[in-house]
């Protein structure tokens, strides 16, 4: 069964180390920096680095990429759409790859950048998201090349996923993004309950993820906005009538962009 475990890299960044035990095979997700994962390889004898996942280029997700790929020749593959370093493999929306005996579906999930993509494993027991800066516990990523209709779409895509699904993003911002939550929504007791939850984790120096579908769907103001409470919020927040999801996406995201 596959292991994935976290890597702390910069202040906030996780790279996400996927785990063959048996075979001493591995594969690393944004490896921002190379650093963590020479680390981790060094301290375990007979492991070998396979591959190499990017969700998009910006450079605390692909730093790492080349040093580590000459070090150990791992196979590298990312977004089509996007200039990767040392890629091998442009992935688009709708392809599958293979990876450590495990099956990944390419999904595009613009919004963050222009050509941002998630990896599903989909499995009837143990389905999970690699979400990169697309969806993040309690938020979503900024809007840096993409559209609020881009992201909207993409995190619709995502949330229509199992609700068992775990999500490993790549950013700690779990306790931030809920206390923007509980801004949004003061009266969800789900949110109170997660943010009570999540800030004894931190003060404690514990991940917070992953996450999951089902909590991010009760917690989540991004994935909530056909909800009478966060669509009063917004509306309100905007100083206007709010008549789509989609627009109350995109109030929501400027909404916390200066929170």
């Amino acid at each position: 069964m596959l292991k994935i475990d976290a890597l702390p890299a910069f202040t906030d960044n996780y790279i996400w180390m996927l785990q063959d035990p048996q075979r001493r095979l591995c594969a690393a997700v944004d490896p921002g920096e190379a650093g963590p994962v020479e680390k981790w390889l060094d301290t375990r004898p007979g492991w070998q680095l396979t591959d190499i996942l990017i969700t998009h280029h910006h450079h605390d997700h692909v730093g790492g990429v080349e040093q580590l790929k000459a070090r150990y020749a791992a196979r590298v593959h990312g977004p089509a759409l996007e200039k990767i370093p040392a890629r091998d493999e442009a992935l688009v929306d709708g392809q599958r790859i293979r990876i450590l005996d495990h099956e990944l579906d390419v999904f595009e999930v613009p919004g963050h950048t222009s050509g941002h993509i998630a990896y599903f494993h989909d499995d009837a027991q143990d389905p999970w998201l690699l979400s990169g800066d697309t969806l993040f516990a309690a938020g979503c990523g900024r809007l840096f090349e993409g559209t609020a209709s881009q992201m909207f779409r993409s995190l619709q895509r995502l949330a229509a996923l199992p609700a068992s699904t775990k999500v490993y993003c790549t950013h700690e911002y779990t306790l931030s993004n809920l206390r923007f939550a509980q801004a949004v929504e003061p009266e969800n007791p789900d949110i109170a309950e997660r943010l009570e939850q999540v800030t004894r984790q931190r003060e404690a120096k514990h991940f917070t993820l992953p996450s999951e579908l089902s909590i991010e769907r009760a917690t989540n103001p991004f994935l909530r906005c056909s909800e009478p409470s966060v669509i009063a919020a917004a509306s309100q927040h905007a100083d206007r009538s709010l008549e789509t999801a989609e627009a109350v996406f995109a109030v929501l995201r400027g909404w916390k962009d200066s929170f």
